[in-house]
């Protein structure tokens, strides 16, 4: 009797999801949030970037496979596509590796088609494509216990103390949704004006909140009166995710960005997550060692880039790299200098366009 002959599988590119991707991705072990098809569809809304869904299905028409993908268009950075785009995660998903590299091979030569001059991949584990793989990120994540007590006892005697240096100003905290996101926004919009970073519009959060409220929720640090820390959670399975965490930098002396972490970690143990992820850093920067501390051990993150071959790329694209990168150092130097109303209002303007 011969083998089995293993079923073809066929790659198509779609602006629009299958009824069944959500499925698909509910169902996959390996998947992240990121995965469902609502976030390219947040990011054409709020941003009207192009989104991609590359779909792998057997001869039956049943979904093999999945990749989502946003191309992004800016003057400055140019045209370019990730999968997924503003978040961490986002690869192939499929049970056969051959069938993801055939998922990110296709997403590729649909992004050339479109003029990118490259496709980033953001994944969790290597693929089989001969393509440059990025090592300067990581992501840090930490293992939680069943209870708030073991997860204070764990965490040694001079990280409680830094928090309890906060509970000694008054703070309080609150979690919500979107009667939230002004108080957020405030802090997080002064957090990336220090930081040189153009910040989101706030109907980009707004957006989520909606659309992924269930998976979603808004944490916010209050002293003497106003807002101080405050940090967006997200939640699939179980773990959780902070993409985004914000401090005042007059409340850091006082340990509000302690206190912050620690009702995060806390609210995960009291949802049973076991899994706390930190997000990704840059290994030894300031917001490694930061994270480092609370005891998240770094995990490899397996970022694959296709890039067009050197003598395809449009002239702007190859002769302008090295003065692109200076101009984007000065920007930074100079955004940390705005007064904030300038910084909150050219800000949402330029941060759709970025490579986050």
């Amino acid at each position: 009797m011969g083998l089995t002959q293993p079923q073809e599988v066929r790659c198509t590119v779609r602006e629009s999801p299958g009824e069944d991707w959500d499925a698909f991705v509910s169902g996959f072990p390996d998947a992240s949030l990121y995965h469902l098809s609502g976030w390219p569809q947040v990011a054409r809304s709020v941003f009207g970037h192009r989104a991609l869904y590359v779909e792998a299905r057997d001869p039956a028409g049943a979904l093999a496979g999945v990749l989502p993908v946003i191309q992004q268009r800016s003057r400055l950075l140019g045209n370019f596509a990730t999968s997924v785009a503003f978040f961490n995660y986002g690869g192939p998903l499929a049970a056969d590796p051959p069938v993801a590299a055939d998922l990110m091979r296709e997403a590729a030569t649909a992004c050339a088609a479109l003029g990118c001059r490259y496709v980033e991949f953001r994944d969790t584990q290597p693929r089989e494509v001969d393509w440059p793989r990025r090592t300067d990120k990581i992501t840090l994540q930490l293992e939680l216990p069943a209870t708030v007590e073991v997860l204070s006892k764990g965490l040694g005697t001079k990280l409680r103390a830094q928090v309890k240096r906060a509970d000694r100003e008054g703070v309080s905290c609150r979690t919500g949704s979107v009667e939230l996101l002004d108080d957020f926004y405030a802090v997080f919009a002064e957090n990336m004006r220090d930081l040189g970073t153009p910040v989101y519009p706030k109907r980009f959060f707004r957006a989520i909140l909606e659309r992924f409220g269930a998976y979603c929720q808004l944490v916010v640090i209050d002293c003497k009166g106003e807002p101080a820390a405050a940090a967006f959670l997200t939640f699939w399975r179980t773990r959780a995710e902070v993409p985004w965490a914000s401090c005042r930098a007059k409340a850091k002396p006082l340990g509000m960005n302690m206190k912050l972490y620690w009702e995060l970690l806390a609210l995960s143990v009291g949802r049973g997550c076991t899994v706390f992820d930190f997000g990704r850093s840059t290994v030894d920067s300031g917001t490694y060692r930061f994270k480092r501390q609370w005891g998240a051990r770094p995990q490899p993150l397996y970022w694959y880039r296709w890039e067009r071959a050197l003598g395809e790329q449009p002239p702007e694209a190859s002769a302008h790299g090295e003065e692109r990168g200076k101009v984007m150092q000065l920007a930074t130097a100079v955004w940390q200098h705005l007064p904030l109303p300038i910084a909150n209002t050219l800000g949402p303007l330029i941060s759709g366009a970025l490579p986050w």
